[in-house]
């Protein structure tokens, strides 16, 4: 007990505490900044560890990062445009209901359940790094291949009532994903000669134009009616939260125990995590036709396993070195650079420091319920703002965002080209989340399937050969063929009032 006595010594510091509450507030308004990732305010922070010490300088990452993913959804809930990639996942029923004048009742359950799914990653992160961290070095690349599939499979079940239109939606996003330098030839493709393009097309600038722009396309020429959301002062964000607990508490558990699964596999993330959750709610629901429309269920779902997903990435990080996302890539830096070598012999020789980064995940998952409350109470009275004033300072915001990637402003070119995209397909009902998705997953399904085949000699077998590539190979062609056979037994389509009104 003496070293977990001594994390928690080192943890209560008030220097610490107040670290993590500047760091909390500096991570919820780049989370709620179209655009601005969690990765890239993790980034931000690296100059200002200088000069901390190593738990303060964890403290404030830790904080920031789980602040801009539950901030990310106040935007997709009150004005369609996701804040980072994992919150466009369920944007569509968080934004509908809303605008069904429950915008109290879906921002409180973004932060409650945010809150619960990271808790709850962060226990499973001090109990049993080590025996999950031994699970994911079995990973290889067959493993990954398939799991970005099943991933790329998610996207098409939550396409509501059309599946080809879903299909088609990923195909898109894998079209674009291919768009410069192979990676195993070496060799441009699909450039046109731009010099831009060989460094490919970023997802943040796509994300932004496909939300945000089409929105904003969508105002302009007034092809439909865009309501008037509902400005009434906000109450407790935190009334019906409980009822929303007692009625959905598997699924909570289910989605924490998903996230933190994916969240230990490297190079997934939260953003699979919220993607693959959402199907799976979406699946097991018993109001499935619900999905997409204004539901809370796929809302609890994947917030959840957004943040539980956050503990799970440093599982690898801190017991192999081994970095599960871009931010614990970054994080491994700032460690080593603090004295702190991750990697199995952190827990032998400084077996307080591990405990201070497990207490720090905690208590940042417990102060994002007041920071989370002040945020909503601020950015809620974007509401109260006239649409002729909001979608030019919108507009303002996307443009900043884009050029911020690369600065150049080849992305602001890239967001305008891909709103236009996105209003046309939204206009002719294909929808547009699940073409994130596929330029998300892209890289990862082609880097792991080349290096798959190179090491197989091209035996294509090689992907059923070892057992937990075998298992998940099976689990995602039967998908597949469930999905055909469903479309071949499905009768027509109706076609909707909202359809009939956009033809």
């Amino acid at each position: 007990m003496d070293p977990i006595l001594q994390a928690l010594w080192i943890v209560i510091d008030p220097y610490n505490l107040a670290v993590m509450t500047l760091a909390g507030l500096f991570g919820m308004f780049v989370g709620a900044m179209p655009g601005l990732t969690a990765t890239m305010a993790t980034a931000l922070l690296i100059p200002v560890t200088f000069f901390m010490p190593p738990v303060p300088a964890v403290a404030a990452i830790v904080t920031a990062t789980a602040m801009a993913i539950f901030a990310g959804d106040i935007p997709g809930a009150l004005i369609r445009i996701p804040g980072t990639p994992s919150s466009a996942a369920y944007v569509a029923d968080s934004y509908k209901l809303t605008q069904k004048g429950q915008a109290e009742l879906v921002l409180g359950c973004c932060l409650v359940f945010s809150a619960i799914g990271g808790i709850f990653g962060s226990l499973v992160l001090a109990f049993a790094a080590p025996a999950l961290a031994e699970i994911s070095l079995k990973f290889s690349s067959f493993e990954f291949f398939w799991i970005a599939i099943f991933g790329l499979t998610c996207a098409i079940f939550i396409s509501t009532g059309h599946p080809i239109k879903g299909m088609v939606s990923v195909l898109l996003g894998l079209f674009i994903a291919t768009v410069g330098i192979d990676p195993t030839a070496g060799q441009p493709r699909f450039t046109m000669g731009s010099v831009e393009l060989l460094g490919g097309i970023d997802f943040i600038p796509v994300m932004i134009g496909m939300f945000a722009i089409s929105e904003l396309l969508r105002w302009v020429l007034g092809t439909r009616k865009v309501e008037t959301l509902q400005t009434k002062q906000l109450g407790s964000v935190f009334r019906g939260q409980w009822a929303l607990f007692l009625k959905y508490k598997w699924n909570t558990f289910r989605s924490a125990v998903i996230g933190v699964v994916i969240g230990f596999l490297p190079g997934a993330g939260s953003d699979i995590a919220a993607w693959v959750t959402y199907a799976i709610s979406k699946k097991f629901s018993k109001e499935p036709e619900k999905f997409g429309t204004g539901h809370i269920e796929g809302v609890v779902d994947a917030g959840t396993a957004n943040n539980s997903s956050l503990s799970g990435a440093w599982v690898p990080a801190l017991v192999f070195g081994i970095p599960g996302d871009s931010i614990t890539a970054i994080v491994i830096g700032v460690l080593y650079m603090k004295g702190l070598n991750p990697g199995p012999t952190l827990m032998l020789d400084q077996p307080e420091m591990l405990y201070a980064i497990f207490i720090v995940f905690m208590i940042a998952n417990i102060v994002m319920l007041p920071l989370g409350w002040v945020a909503i109470k601020l950015f809620r009275h974007v509401l109260k703002v006239p649409r002729e004033m909001l979608m030019p300072l919108i507009l303002m915001a996307c443009i900043v965002g884009s050029f911020a990637m690369n600065n150049t402003l080849f992305g602001v070119g890239i967001m305008l080209v891909m709103g236009i995209i996105a209003y046309l397909m939204e206009e002719n009902g294909f929808p547009i989340a699940p073409t994130i998705l596929g330029l998300v997953l892209g890289g990862l399904v082609e880097n792991n399937f080349m290096t798959s085949m190179m090491k197989a000699d091209g035996n294509v077998l090689a992907f059923f050969e070892r057992p937990i590539s075998a298992v998940l190979g099976v689990i995602v062609i039967a998908a597949w063929i469930w999905l055909i056979w469903s479309m071949i037994r499905a009768k027509p389509p109706l076609v909707t009032d909202e359809e009939a009104s956009v033809t």
